[in-house]
């Protein structure tokens, strides 16, 4: 996590806003509009970073409960354009333009989790005073 916040310091302010817009507004159109798109999984947006000319957002997704992640990413890629369509569609009165979608699976929470049990499968003997 620590990597995320230091790479949030080096976007612009107009670059993170930006990227908040369209985290906002693609969460809503997969909770909303794209579920079949989903397969009823929940995918949540984690992130999104958007390149220093606003053309491009890459677009960390959180699947908790999906069982095959890479299918999903699959289906999601599949239907980008249709994505990008409706994207556009909520945000034109906001932005000149509508940047290429890269959407990547987000594997902040399973590192974590592995760690977590790395570290409680660790056998430390506890010093005695």
């Amino acid at each position: 996590m620590l990597y995320g916040v230091l790479y949030l310091y080096t976007m612009s302010v107009r670059q993170q806003k930006y990227g908040r817009l369209i985290q906002k507004e693609l969460s809503d159109i997969f909770l909303k509009d794209k579920r079949s798109i989903l397969e009823n999984t929940f995918v949540t947006i984690a992130e999104v970073r958007m390149s220093p000319d606003l053309s491009v957002a890459k677009v960390y997704l959180s699947m908790t409960l999906a069982k095959n992640k890479n299918s999903l990413l699959a289906s999601i890629n599949a239907h980008k354009s249709e994505i990008r369509k409706a994207l556009g569609d909520r945000i034109r009165n906001q932005a000149r333009i509508v940047p290429e979608l890269v959407f990547i699976i987000d594997e902040v929470e399973e590192n974590a989790q592995r760690i977590e049990d790395l570290l409680k499968s660790l056998n430390i003997p506890k010093e005695e005073k």
